[in-house]
């Protein structure tokens, strides 16, 4: 059910329906226990006012409760309601009601009692005069009764199902005018703009919906924010390109224009360097569009770090000229890691690129690890200038170029490396080491080692082979 209006409707309607019915038979139970009681104290009264007027009228009669029980006289009385019998103690029937059996409606004990007589179910009781030498038995019949106290139970709980379909009414409208700051919101956001990210006004919004109010102010904070993001590097980016572009038709010029040879060739030169410029550019400018778009897929068992660094260390020595070595650690050895190749190949890269280029020729590079519980602690240490620690906070930034920047550099390189490894859910910090130099330190998971069922009938069978290799 999508409706949270019905939802609410049925939630309350189950709800009051629930405490109805607990009313209903709460009444129906009560009420036929206080018709019970007042049809008994009925029947006592009754008893023993025939049985007072039998007394006061004993001198009058020569047969006791004859003409009490005359049946035209009492039609009325006991017409429908009470059925009377006055019997001897001797047991003779003295007189009875007009309505009343002719057998006993009851055996030779006092009080209530329940029988059945000419196939009819009574409710009796039965009083005993010795002074009068009568028993009084006044009875009702059974189907009389319940019919009575039924009766007495519609009366009660016919009005509650009449009143159920208005107050259902009142429940589905009650609902919906509840909803109504619900509604006012969705209107409000149906008439925006695309472009419209302003925040939604709080005020006068019910507590229940002021989390959600909050929420997509703090959304549109957020789009906004990505907006400017992304207005500035589009910018930055036209402007990194707009200006080795033009340098390279200047070139293209002076070498298309110039007589001589040495010119020529020093402006083929910057042409060919202004290419690999405007190439690694580009290359990081889609990087960075793959690492905020795409789905990261870590294969199940994970990736080999040492194979992983040695291949993109393979790729770029055909992209770089610099002579620095990069030196691959033994304790890179049997570290698996919980990343997407792309990904983790993207952020190794620029990490190497960065760091080869800023080291001398002749400078190395060390890659190292360590396990830290199921973390991979990543080191790409690199002999360079280092970063100003009052650039520190910034290199992350798109475009950013520090005062120790490379010519080739764009400033992206770290951006890059950010983007990848939030998106594996991995980290990366910056250090300057104290004997020269910069540290970048990657925290990656480890990848569990996943045991086949090959692996596992190896492993069972060298259990059960053991204790008799020990015996023999």
């Amino acid at each position: 059910m999508r409706s949270i209006r019905a939802r609410l409707f049925l939630i309350l309607m189950l709800t009051t329906g629930g405490a109805w019915t607990g009313a209903a038979c709460w009444i129906y139970f009560s009420t036929s226990a206080e018709v019970e009681r007042a049809l008994d104290a009925r029947l006592i009264e009754a008893a023993r006012m025939v049985s007072s007027l039998i007394t006061n009228q004993e001198k009058h009669s020569d047969r006791p409760g004859q003409s009490l029980l005359n049946p035209a006289a009492n039609r009325t009385l006991y017409e429908r309601q009470l059925s009377c019998q006055i019997w001897a103690l001797d047991g003779s029937l003295v007189g009875r009601s007009d309505d009343a059996p002719e057998a006993p409606l009851t055996g030779d004990a006092s009080g209530f009692s329940e029988n059945s007589v000419g196939g009819e179910r009574w409710r009796v009781y039965a009083v005993e005069n010795q002074a009068a030498g009568i028993r009084v038995l006044v009875g009702d019949n059974v189907r009389v009764r319940e019919r009575l106290v039924a009766g007495v139970i519609k009366g009660l709980l016919i009005p509650l199902l009449l009143i159920a379909p208005i107050m259902a009414t009142l429940i589905w409208l009650s609902v919906g005018r509840g909803l109504d700051p619900l509604n006012r919101m969705a209107r409000a956001l149906q008439t925006r703009s695309a472009s419209d990210l302003s925040p939604l006004d709080e005020n006068g919004a019910p507590s229940e919906i002021l989390p959600v109010n909050k929420s997509l102010n703090g959304l549109f904070d957020r789009v906004t924010a990505a907006r400017e993001r992304e207005r500035n590097f589009t910018a930055f980016a036209a402007h990194e390109l707009r200006t080795p572009i033009a340098g390279l038709k200047v070139q293209a010029q002076i070498a298309l224009s110039s007589e001589d040879a040495a010119v020529r060739n020093n402006a083929l030169r910057q042409v060919a360097f202004g290419v690999d410029r405007t190439s690694r550019l580009l290359r990081q400018l889609m990087d960075i569009t793959a690492a905020e778009s795409s789905e990261v897929y870590p294969p199940e068992d994970g990736i080999e770090l040492r194979k992983s660094l040695e291949f993109v260390d393979e790729q770029l020595r055909y992209q770089l000229s610099q002579s620095a070595q990069v030196h691959f650690d033994r304790s890179l050895d049997g570290i698996r890691l919980n990343i997407d190749p792309i990904v983790f190949a993207m952020a190794a890269r620029n990490l190497f690129e960065n760091a080869i280029l800023h080291s001398p020729p002749s400078g190395i590079v060390r890659c190292s690890a360590e396990r830290e519980g199921n973390v991979a602690v990543i080191r790409i240490d690199d002999e360079g200038p280092g970063i100003p620690v009052d650039e520190l906070p910034n290199v992350r930034d798109s475009f950013f170029r520090g005062r120790n920047r490379t010519a080739i550099g764009s400033g992206l390189g770290l951006t890059i490396v950010d983007l990848a490894l939030s998106r594996a859910k991995g980290s990366f910090a910056l250090l300057n080491r104290s004997e020269g130099g910069l540290r970048a330190e990657l925290r990656i998971k480890i990848s569990e080692p996943r045991v086949d069922a090959t692996d596992a009938d190896k492993v069972s069978q060298c259990a059960r082979l053991r204790p008799a290799a020990i015996d023999a």
